[in-house]
C-alpha cells in the first residue's frame, strides 16, 4: 500500500474514533498521550507520515481497537487482528539539511544514536575523500559535503550520544588503496587517515567509534535513532522501520557487533594513526 494511502485511510478512522469517543479533541489527544496540537495535525492530513508506533498503540489500546484496522490493513476492527509491523521506504534527496536523515537526527537529540556505515563514516571524511567518492557514485559532492559538515556539528553538541561499529578491514583497505579506494592517492589516504585520528579522539566520548572483525561479524548499513526508528541504507533509499520489535532486534544486534569489536572506542584513534604511519 502506498504511504499516502495508508496514512488517508489512518486519518479517515482516526476522525472515526473521535466521533464516536464523543470528546473534544483535547481529551481525545490526552487520552492517547499527545497534545491537541499533535493530533489536529494528525487530522489536518497536512503530513503522510504516520504518529510513532507508541501514539498508534496508545490509540489501539484507548478505544479498543487493532492496530490492522487502524492502519487499513484488515477490515477487522476487533483487537484480535493482526498486529503488522510499520515499514516505510523513503527516498534520500540532495541536500543534507534537507533530508529526512537530518531531520530524524534532530528528532533523536538527547538519545543514542547507532550506526553501521556503509564505507568511511561520513563526518570523518575529507574534502578530498567527499570529492573522490562524489566522482565515482555520481552523487553531488555539495550534499555529501554539508552531510559530513551537518554530522560534525551534531556530534560536537553535548548530548550527543552515538556509537559507530563498523569491519576492521575497512580502513585497512582503504590504507592500502584497495577496491573503490584504488585511484585514491597515497598521500590523500594517509591524510584522512590522520584527520580521523585527530576526529575520532576531539569528540571522543559523544562520538564512539568501534572495530570489529568482518571475517568473524556481518552487518548491513543501517542507523537506529533512539528509541523511535531504524532506517536500513539501500543505495538512494532507506527502508524505514517504526514498530517497537524490530528496532529491539536491530539493538540487539548492534550490541552484539560491539560486543564483537577488538577495537574499542578509545582505542581507535590510535588505530587509525598507526594505519596513517604504514608505508604499503
Amino acid at each position: 500500500m502506498d504511504k499516502r494511502d495508508l496514512s488517508t485511510i489512518f486519518r479517515e478512522r482516526l476522525k472515526m474514533l473521535l466521533t464516536r469517543s464523543d470528546l473534544n479533541q483535547s481529551a481525545f489527544a490526552t487520552a492517547v498521550g499527545i497534545d491537541r496540537s499533535a493530533l489536529s495535525q494528525l487530522l489536518s492530513g497536512a503530513s503522510t507520515r504516520l504518529p510513532r508506533a507508541e501514539t498508534l498503540l496508545n490509540i489501539a489500546a484507548e478505544f479498543k481497537v487493532s492496530l490492522d484496522w487502524l492502519l487499513g490493513l484488515s477490515q477487522d476492527e476487533g483487537v484480535t487482528g493482526e498486529i503488522r509491523e510499520s515499514l516505510e521506504i523513503e527516498e534520500a534527496p540532495d541536500g543534507f539539511d534537507r533530508t529526512l536523515l537530518a531531520k530524524w537526527h534532530a528528532e533523536a537529540a538527547g538519545t543514542k544514536i547507532r550506526y553501521v556505515p556503509a564505507g568511511i563514516p561520513d563526518l570523518l571524511r575529507t574534502e578530498a575523500l567527499v570529492d573522490y567518492e562524489a566522482g565515482i557514485t555520481n552523487k553531488s559532492r555539495e550534499a555529501q559535503a554539508g552531510e559530513t559538515q551537518y554530522r560534525i556539528d551534531y556530534n560536537r553538541r553535548p548530548e550527543t550520544d552515538m556509537e559507530v561499529c563498523m569491519p576492521r578491514h575497512t580502513l585497512e583497505i582503504f590504507a592500502r588503496g584497495l577496491g573503490v579506494w584504488d585511484r585514491f592517492p597515497e598521500t590523500d589516504r594517509r591524510q584522512q587517515l590522520l584527520h580521523m585520528a585527530t576526529l575520532l579522539d576531539d569528540l571522543y566520548p559523544t562520538f564512539r567509534l568501534f572495530l570489529y572483525d568482518g571475517r568473524m561479524r556481518y552487518s548491513i548499513p543501517y542507523t537506529i535513532f533512539g528509541p523511535y526508528r531504524a532506517a536500513i541504507y539501500v543505495g538512494d533509499m532507506y527502508l524505514v522501520l517504526n514498530a517497537t520489535q524490530p528496532i529491539r532486534t536491530l539493538t540487539s544486534h548492534f550490541d552484539n557487533l560491539i560486543r564483537a569489536a577488538d577495537i574499542n572506542a578509545h582505542e581507535s584513534a590510535a588505530f587509525a594513526q598507526r594505519l596513517a604511519d604504514m608505508r604499503f
